[in-house]
């Protein structure tokens, strides 16, 4: 197993704690210098952990509420909100109480090595998964958006998904992925923020501009639905950012417990804000319509859409980063006993990104992507793992105070995965991959200028 859990500057991880005592000197040297070092690095810190949380998860978002309803589905969205934010905190808890610096040496040290290796199926599974979802969902986006080039037809080469895969591989995943030091990848979170945010803005539009035009399905507005527990699912994908937790965590300047539950309240916060805002101007828009990737849903000669699917096609490309720094980690720690020299690292970024990529080719459906991720990695990172780790850790029995806590989360974890899976296996989502829908053909219907 590698010595170092965590990926920071140079050749080699620097322990927490290390980082809190450099933090110390420099406050002896200069502590405004230090002081203003501590709050650019929560900002950068708080703009990396709201891009891990705000990927390609929230275009399923409106999706997850026509299976749940729309307003169980915002109870619900906001209950896996507030749980994933105390469950990172939690997990923090616990790595102090035990000493550990990272994700899989905290479940070692309390579930000793088959626990280890479970996390770190879990951990390696979960963001692999999600940078094929990355690619897919660049492959669907961008080949809409070069065929609105003049010239650009749909045999052109541009308007193939697997040609845009590669090139959009080739030219910045890779080349981003790159990168040792995660605190460089700030700037390009913040860009994805910014695009996140545009697009935010082009669904409220279009469901003002375009959602009165649609009628609602039957039943569009009822409160719940039976299937809720597969929209459960979707929304985990969408929030997991715990294996990112103990990286951005180290990139604080003196990391202390306090300092990262305001991060953490900061970015899952403003995540779930944003997701709500999503996922309800896209479920208003479409209802009973609405598809696991919601810019399958607007046509093709929406030039406000397309450019909304360039800006997501933008930021999913510069979040994909982020999810290969969790896996290259998790493969060094499985099969090293040492920090990874230069030539490693290239090595073992480049068959990363080339297994994801090659996947991603061969597979289409984003939806069953979503759901199946989400109920088999992302619940159990969410829900079950870091609760049981505090409860193994802390004193007290399980029924009394915060542990009780712990002790609920582990059963709704249990339930929802065990029960999403079987759901998404009986009954998994139609993949409508560039269909164009039937109300595209409606001459009452205006999308390429928004009504005056």
């Amino acid at each position: 197993m590698c010595e170092s859990s965590h990926i920071t500057s140079g050749s080699s991880s620097v322990m927490a704690q290390q980082q809190g005592n450099d933090g110390e000197r420099d406050a002896l040297i200069s502590p405004q210098k230090a002081s203003r070092e501590s709050i650019s690095s929560m900002i950068t810190a708080s703009f990396n952990f709201i891009n891990s949380i705000i990927g390609s998860g929230i275009i399923g978002l409106p999706y997850a509420l026509n299976q749940a309803g729309l307003p169980l589905g915002l109870v619900l969205l906001i209950a896996v909100a507030c749980i994933t934010d105390y469950s990172i905190v939690l997990l923090i808890k616990g790595g102090n109480l035990s000493g550990s610096n990272s994700y899989q040496s905290l479940v070692q040290s309390t579930f000793g090595f088959p626990g280890y290796l479970i996390l770190s199926v879990l951990q390696f599974l979960y963001p692999f998964i999600a940078m094929i979802s990355y690619n897919i969902t660049t492959g669907d986006t961008l080949t809409k958006v070069f065929q609105r080039i003049p010239g650009v037809g749909p045999d052109h080469i541009l308007a193939e998904r697997h040609f845009v895969i590669l090139l959009s591989t080739f030219l910045f995943t890779l080349p981003l992925s790159l990168y040792r030091n995660i605190e460089k990848l700030g700037k390009v979170s913040f860009l994805s923020m910014v695009l996140t945010l545009t697009i935010l803005i082009i669904v409220m539009i279009r469901a003002a501009t375009l959602g009165p035009q649609i009628l609602p399905t039957e039943n569009a507005w009822t409160f719940a639905k039976w299937n809720a527990i597969q929209a459960v699912g979707v929304m985990s994908f969408a929030f997991i950012c715990h294996h990112n937790s103990f990286l951005i965590y180290g990139s604080l300047k003196e990391p202390t417990l306090a300092k990262w539950s305001r991060v953490t309240h900061i970015s899952v916060t403003s995540a779930l804000i944003i997701s709500a805002a999503f996922a309800v101007a896209g479920y208003t828009t479409f209802t009973g319509r609405t598809q696991g990737d919601i810019f399958e849903n607007y046509c093709r000669d929406d030039n406000l859409a397309t450019f909304g699917r360039f800006c997501f096609g933008l930021s999913i490309i510069t979040t994909f980063p982020l999810e290969c720094f969790v896996t290259r980690e998790v493969i060094s720690n499985l099969v090293c006993s040492r920090n990874l020299s230069n030539a490693e690292h290239v090595a073992v970024t480049m068959l990363i990104v080339a297994v994801c990529t090659s996947l991603s080719l061969a597979y289409d459906c984003l939806g069953v992507v979503l759901e199946l991720n989400g109920a088999l990695s992302a619940t159990p990172l969410i829900f079950i793992i870091p609760s049981g780790c505090f409860l193994r850790l802390s004193s007290g029995r399980w029924f009394q105070g915060e542990n009780l806590i712990a002790s609920i989360l582990i059963i709704i974890g249990f339930f929802v995965m065990i029960t999403g899976l079987i759901l998404t296996a009986l009954y998994p989502q139609d993949c409508s991959h560039g269909v164009e829908m039937f109300y595209c053909a409606d001459a009452n219907i205006s999308v390429t200028v928004p009504p005056q």
